[in-house]
């Protein structure tokens, strides 16, 4: 007696997500976080211009090593001069949100060459070009779509902070 055999359960598969335009230019849509702060991200062919929260990224980060970490995946990827960027960030302090931007750009990036998305069962496959893979690999390979978990340890009860205890007397 034969038995029927279930078919084998679906990968899941990323939700297609409409295409976002901008006057009339295509945007791609990239989220960061670092901390407690969390970067929005909209990426648009253009000339090079980079403005968080409605300010240019170099006046609202004031030092050079969060200026470095915003503009760190458009210069691994050689697309410094070729996109412009918004970013609107919220949370954290700025070398928290300097990571989270870093993170959002580098998600938005590899959307940008197509590099997330799954191709749907029974269509073929796509030959991709080999520089776009590239570009994934150095942007995964130099941590910008890695996500770091570290966060601030909570308070202990019976200890005055996470792990500092209150000072001991012995009598």
């Amino acid at each position: 007696m034969d038995t029927p055999t279930t078919p084998p359960p679906e990968q899941p598969r990323k939700k297609e997500r409409p295409a976002v335009f901008l006057n009339k230019k295509r945007a791609y849509l990239g989220t960061g976080r670092r901390k407690t702060a969390v970067a929005r991200i909209l990426l648009i062919e253009g000339t090079g211009q980079i403005t968080v929260n409605g300010r240019p990224y170099d006046q609202y980060f004031t030092e050079v090593k969060d200026c470095n970490a915003v503009t760190g995946p458009l210069l691994v990827t050689d697309v410094r001069n070729r996109v412009d960027v918004r970013i609107k960030v919220s949370g954290g302090g700025s070398s928290g949100q300097s990571g989270a931007c870093a993170q959002g750009l580098a998600r938005a990036l590899k959307q940008m060459f197509g590099l997330d998305t799954v191709p749907a069962e029974g269509t073929e496959q796509t030959p991709v070009d080999e520089a776009i893979v590239t570009m994934g690999k150095k942007l995964r390979d130099s941590g910008y779509l890695t996500r770091d978990g570290r966060m601030k340890e909570r308070k202990k009860y019976g200890r005055k902070g996470a792990r500092k205890a209150f000072q001991f007397s012995k009598r």
